[in-house]
């Protein structure tokens, strides 16, 4: 009899990180057109100030993995998301750019934290005979509300002109998020006999260095993208009210692609999902770059969607079949680690570059780092997996 994934945990765990996304993100494209509108800030200024949240996530991750794999799971996801779900009162109390900066800073350890957490407590409520596809499934909460979420904030800026009102919003989003992880119940853990206290495996996974260095890469794109494109489609497409509609398609893109993503991660295609995924993304983002018109700049955020939903899961699976069982948090950390990386330098890069070039110039990088990345997965990073995956299905 087949191993139901649809379990109430593993439903709690999914709507957990939904609302921890949502919270998150429903700011995100709005916050460089505060800054500069409430502190008057030159977009070199911009970027420093949005990058530092990632700056602090990328040097919690490690030692998240390492807790998650080590401590009590439950105990730690509930501290973090406590933690998470307080620090959107500081947008709220913040006069100045520098306390800006500074909790926007600070929240990225929290969010780093319980983002490792949530998704290691999501596997460990997974039937061991459906984790591939749980994966692809439980990643479809934060990539939809990643695409939702801004468009809600764009809309609910534009019909109520107030920043605050989003603060408000983020922050009983975020509590409501932190009360359905007290309710989540764990299975008991098995121990492992003879593991050691501290090695550098339990805070990076060296066996996924290359996977890691290509995910990267569609970090960056991300990270430009995701910040970048309200300014950027009334820039240079003078689309002044419609990237809502550009993050509503790449949601249906991203639900479109992870629904019947699943069933290939569950029958074992993993590579060949990911192949698929990064080829439909360098599309979209090439489309994106290239502002040929309102008709390339919306297609752009289906394709990139698409790909995103396939590409990102395979990853994630693949992070996951090369390490140990034990090493679950520390699998999960690596991955948003170097995700991450190429995010927080994507928006650093992105500010400067748009600065002193444009950001028709910035968004060539995002198509270029795009291009690279799938170049470098099809030649090189598929057969690396293959030769050191743990467990995998052959494809």
């Amino acid at each position: 009899m087949e191993e139901r994934l649809w379990n109430k945990e593993y439903l709690k765990v999914m709507t957990s990180n939904f609302l921890l996304f949502f919270a998150f993100y429903l700011l995100t494209p709005l916050l460089p057109i505060y800054l500069n509108e409430q502190f008057d800030a030159n977009k070199d200024i911009i970027g420093l100030a949005l990058s530092g949240y990632v700056v602090a996530t990328l040097l919690i991750r490690p030692f998240s993995g390492f807790i998650v794999d080590s401590f009590n799971r439950k105990k730690v996801l509930t501290i973090c998301f406590f933690a998470f779900f307080i620090c959107f009162a500081g947008y709220i109390g913040a006069g100045t750019l520098l306390m800006f900066a500074i909790v926007r800073t600070m929240h990225g350890i929290p969010f780093g934290a319980t983002t490792v957490a949530n998704s290691t407590v999501a596997i460990d409520v997974l039937p061991s005979s459906r984790r591939n596809e749980g994966v692809g499934y439980y990643g479809l909460s934060n990539n939809l509300a990643m695409a939702i979420a801004p468009s809600a904030g764009i809309y609910i800026y534009g019909a109520s002109g107030n920043f605050t009102l989003l603060f408000w919003i983020s922050l009983i989003l975020a509590l409501v998020g932190f009360y359905v992880t007290t309710r989540v119940r764990l299975p008991e853990r098995m121990t492992v006999p003879d593991k050691p206290k501290v090695s550098l495996d339990h805070f990076f996974l060296g066996r996924a260095w290359l996977m890691a260095v290509n995910i990267s890469l569609f970090g960056l794109c991300w990270g430009i993208m995701g910040n970048y494109v309200a300014i950027y489609g009334r820039e240079a497409l003078g689309i002044t009210d419609g990237t809502g509609i550009f993050f509503a398609l790449l949601s249906a893109g991203l639900i479109l692609s992870r629904i019947f993503g699943a069933k290939r991660l569950r029958r074992g295609l993993i590579t060949e999902s990911c192949t698929a995924g990064v080829l439909l993304s360098t599309a979209g983002y090439v489309l994106f770059a290239g502002a040929w018109g309102q008709w390339s700049f919306y297609l752009s955020a289906l394709l990139v969607g698409l790909g995103n939903g396939r590409m990102y899961p395979a990853f994630l699976n693949m992070f996951l079949n090369v390490a140990r069982h034990d090493q679950r948090g520390t699998a999960n950390s690596s991955i948003l680690i170097s995700w991450d990386l190429g995010m927080g330098f994507g928006i650093l890069l992105g500010g400067a570059i748009a600065e002193y070039a444009g950001y028709a110039a910035a968004f060539g990088i995002v198509a270029l780092s795009q291009a690279l990345g799938a170049a470098l997965f099809i030649l090189a990073t598929r057969k690396f997996y293959l030769r050191r995956a743990l467990t995998v299905r052959p494809e």
